[in-house]
């Protein structure tokens, strides 16, 4: 037969409030780097929708 899943109930998390706060910074300090590349991704993919559909610059208000 075929055995039975066994579950697990989490209750409690026991991290020290330095360590806490040390992964939060860390993780801060991750996030900058990782908005300047979705950045230039969403400037990049812009560009190329631009391009494409003759959008330049300023190039909807002068219709």
């Amino acid at each position: 037969m075929a055995e039975q899943p066994s579950r697990t109930v989490l209750t409690d998390i026991d991290i020290p409030f330095g360590s806490l706060v040390l992964f939060f910074v860390k993780a801060s300090l991750a996030a900058i780097p990782a908005t300047i590349i979705v950045m230039f991704i969403l400037a990049f993919i812009s560009w190329i929708f631009g391009a494409l559909f003759g959008l330049g610059h300023m190039g909807w208000m002068m219709r």
